[in-house]
């Protein structure tokens, strides 16, 4: 996981879709993380984090026998067949109900993680 100043963050693909489907539903969203995983030197997630793209072999393909029978890559699309493969997504802070850290729970928000996190 990495959050981002402002309060957006990046995980394993799908997240997003349960904000937005939390979101839709009037369900509250949470995240919890580590201090440590917070990047203050990115702002907007959705621009600045690059996003992983993993072979696409993992979504045209499954481990299987071949006609040989030995155990191989059995491709499961027409050949030619593109796909996209993206390892993470990004979920804007205003998906976010709050933040669960190590020094409690704050607001999606840089003003509300920076006053968290604020030396005392």
């Amino acid at each position: 996981m990495r959050e981002v100043a402002k309060g957006d963050f990046c995980n394993k693909i799908g997240t997003y879709l349960k904000a937005l489907s939390a979101n839709a539903n009037n369900v509250p969203f949470y995240v919890a993380l580590l201090s440590p995983t917070i990047d203050w030197t990115v702002v907007d997630g959705v621009t600045e984090i690059p996003i992983e793209q993993r072979s696409e072999k993992e979504q045209s393909h499954v481990q299987g026998i071949n006609s040989s029978g030995q155990h191989d890559w059995v491709n499961t699309t027409p050949e030619g067949t593109t796909c996209a493969n993206y390892a993470f997504d990004v979920t804007p802070a205003e998906l976010v109900t709050g933040l669960i850290t190590e020094k409690g729970v704050c607001q999606a928000s840089e003003q509300s993680l920076k006053e968290m996190f604020a030396e005392k």
